[in-house]
């Protein structure tokens, strides 16, 4: 999820641009839904980066006794 993000923002962007603009046709309700959604799904990437973020585990070796 984390990995999409700038395309979750790029699909805001474009759908936002065509369904709010004042362009009519039938399936205008449509793509205003698919702006919603993938606005949503941008926001909630960008908490999952801010809340998780990617840290690499190190490995430690344990000694045996």
């Amino acid at each position: 999820m984390k990995k999409y993000t700038l395309l979750f923002l790029i699909l805001a962007l474009i759908t936002g641009l065509v369904g709010f603009t004042g362009l009519r046709f039938s399936g205008i309700e449509v793509i205003r839904v698919v702006c919603l959604v993938t606005a949503d799904l941008f926001v909630i990437s960008l908490m999952a980066k801010l809340f998780f973020p990617d840290k690499k585990l190190r490995l430690q070796r344990i000694k045996k006794e």
